[in-house]
């Protein structure tokens, strides 16, 4: 029997001691034992404590991309949903927060331009407050954090199944 192929890539970004910060880490740790296996075993996590435009570049190009990570930009634990590719836009009021090396609009930009497109999927961010050092998190990411880790196994869900239906390159089957 072969192992199932991974139909998402589930890029975890921020750092656990930087307060809110870490909200992926945490929402993406307590959704994954709840995922029955027949899902949890077609994504490939990949931890990215700072995004760069090699975490999307080397998305292979059958798998969907869910793209986690706490914002700043909006309202304290308020949830976002967003196709990767309107993370391009400049002047886009979502900023995730470990994109510190370039603006997010440029890692987007330029891993669009190396593969020639953004690999299918979406961003989900929670607003956030506090970024300093230490693991403490705000209320605001506390009271958000249900929203949050509902909002990224939807969307883990949603293409994963895709995948299953549509199979490897788009195809019908598996």
């Amino acid at each position: 029997m072969n192992a199932p192929t991974f139909a998402v890539r589930l890029l975890v970004c921020g750092n656990a001691d930087r307060g809110d910060d870490g909200a992926a880490l945490a929402a993406v740790a307590h959704l994954l034992p709840r995922i029955e296996d027949s899902i949890r075993h077609r994504i490939d996590v990949r931890r990215c404590a700072q995004l760069d435009a090699t975490d999307l570049i080397d998305v292979p190009p059958h798998q969907a991309c869910v793209l986690v990570d706490t914002v700043a930009g909006i309202e304290p634990g308020t949830v976002v949903t967003m196709p990767l590719a309107d993370l391009a836009t400049i002047g886009s009021p979502v900023a995730p927060r470990s994109s510190h090396a370039l603006p997010i609009d440029q890692v987007v930009g330029i891993a669009a331009a190396v593969r020639g497109q953004l690999p299918e999927g979406v961003f989900v961010g929670i607003g956030g407050m506090r970024f300093g050092f230490g693991s403490r998190r705000s209320r605001a990411i506390t009271g958000g954090m249900r929203r949050f880790e509902r909002a990224i196994e939807g969307e883990v869900r949603r293409l994963a199944s895709a995948a299953l239906v549509l199979g490897p390159g788009g195809h019908p089957g598996v």
